[in-house]
């Protein structure tokens, strides 16, 4: 993973971090997507979980990490 990516991934969880209310986590595959959403646009799932102490927790893990997972910008 290159250091930009790093610091791109940290940037967007930070970003959701100071904002949580915005964001919900998908319960399918645990991608954080936009309060509007309805149907997850990686695994199209439709439960997710809009607390904000969750929402958090999960930027900061996917912020700290490597991308594990197909999105769907990945397959266009």
């Amino acid at each position: 993973m290159s250091d930009q990516s790093k610091q791109d991934r940290l940037a967007k969880a930070k970003q959701i971090a100071s904002n949580p209310i915005v964001y919900k986590v998908c319960e399918g595959c645990d991608s954080i997507v936009g309060c509007d959403v309805i149907i997850c646009p990686n695994c199209h799932a439709y439960r997710f979980d809009s607390d904000s102490t969750r929402v958090v927790d999960q930027a900061l893990e996917l912020g700290t990490r490597e991308q594990r997972s197909v999105t769907a910008d990945d397959l266009a």
